[in-house]
């Protein structure tokens, strides 16, 4: 792998909605410098820094950008940081957003929003980013048993020409379902990773390839620590196919991810335009049938 040389469009495409993504996207998350953990994750990135970030993904090919209003820290807003790096926005790049979670000023979370509350975090959305529209919003369910009501709400917006395409978020197979049932779903973003598998044992990634849902994974690098740093621990059968091939075992994990699925989407997040960088050339990582499956036999990290 030559990171110099990288694209991301070398891990292949995927069409959401009426739009071909490459297949390795970036998520905006981390660069508020606090993800969504309020102020104890430290000190906010740089803003010039996360600019710059923003603006080499675009170059390397990433066309798939997922943010959020609720991505935020008292000095950042991921939304406002795109907007700043990339407007005007190139007509080939999907900014694809979410709805659903309620954050106080402080960052504190207070509740789900309710069907009613859903058209104004649209409108924040689209006021942040600067847009007339949002090429695709992704319901993100709040433990709610069912998101049929909330669902609607968005759908309705759809047809007022808010929104263009709609997505589910920490669903299951039942919820993708009466989703469907109310409007076209484009993508399904769920948390999954070498060690992060109930997607994988409920069906759902399955479900999604049969019905040409996009499959779009976050903490794909992150694994069990989630929101924090990028997963520092890993399996040994990580360790031994990372020096095979003289890649880092984040590289690895993500490459194992995208091998998952012709319709498996990644969206990795980064302050760092060195891990930037890794994460675009493991596009190019290959991995044999018989890596995938010794990596594939892995369930929870030591």
């Amino acid at each position: 792998m030559n990171s110099t040389t990288a694209h991301a469009a070398d891990a292949g495409t995927w069409r959401l909605g009426d739009m071909e993504v490459n297949r390795l996207g970036f998520g905006a998350m981390r660069l508020t410098g606090n993800g969504m953990k309020g102020n104890s994750d430290g000190p906010p990135i740089d803003r010039d820094l996360a600019v710059r970030v923003l603006r080499r993904a675009v170059e390397l090919g990433v066309n798939h950008i997922d943010t959020a209003a609720f991505y935020f820290s008292p000095l950042r807003s991921a939304n406002e940081l795109i907007n700043s790096a990339l407007a005007p926005y190139p007509d080939d790049l999907l900014l694809s957003t979410k709805v659903g979670p309620v954050r106080g000023p402080s960052g504190d979370w207070l509740t789900a929003a309710t069907p009613e509350q859903l058209r104004g975090q649209v409108e924040e959305n689209l006021r942040q980013l600067g847009r007339d529209h949002l090429d695709l919003v992704n319901l993100r369910r709040m433990n709610q048993n069912s998101i049929a009501e909330h669902f609607g709400a968005l759908a309705e917006l759809r047809d007022a020409g808010l929104i263009r395409h709609l997505g589910v978020s920490a669903v299951t197979p039942e919820h993708l379902a009466e989703a469907r049932a109310i409007a076209p779903v484009v993508c399904v973003q769920n948390s999954y990773g070498l060690d992060l598998r109930l997607s994988e044992d409920n069906g759902l990634i399955d479900t999604c390839g049969e019905q040409g849902i996009a499959f779009v994974p976050y903490f794909a690098i992150a694994g069990q620590e989630r929101e924090g740093s990028a997963n520092e621990r890993h399996h040994a059968e990580v360790l031994a196919v990372a020096r095979e091939y003289g890649v880092t075992p984040a590289q690895v994990r993500l490459a194992w991810t995208l091998h998952r699925g012709p319709h498996v989407l990644a969206i990795p997040g980064t302050r760092s335009p060195d891990h930037l960088a890794e994460n675009v050339a493991a596009c190019s990582l290959r991995l044999s049938p018989s890596e995938v499956d010794r990596l594939q036999q892995i369930r929870q990290l030591p």
